[in-house]
């Protein structure tokens, strides 16, 4: 016990060997539940009916210049 260094508060994650890791807060390395994490993502990658025009306007923009190039 004598020769452990002596801390009063320790903010860090001591188990993270590297000094990056060690000075990301405590919330970083909690498990998340892996349900709510596929809920999320799940809403992330739903498409929007702006998503669908703006994907069909740069689809018919492209295919108009490459037929003009073409032809």
């Amino acid at each position: 016990m004598r020769n452990m260094p002596r801390r009063a508060l320790v903010l860090t994650h001591e188990a993270a060997g590297h000094w990056f890791r060690r000075s990301l807060p405590a919330h970083v390395f909690e498990v998340a539940d892996e349900a709510a994490v596929d809920a999320e993502a799940a809403r992330r990658w739903r498409l929007t009916g702006s998503d669908w025009r703006g994907f069909l306007a740069a689809y018919c923009a492209s295919f108009l210049a490459v037929s003009i190039f073409i032809a």
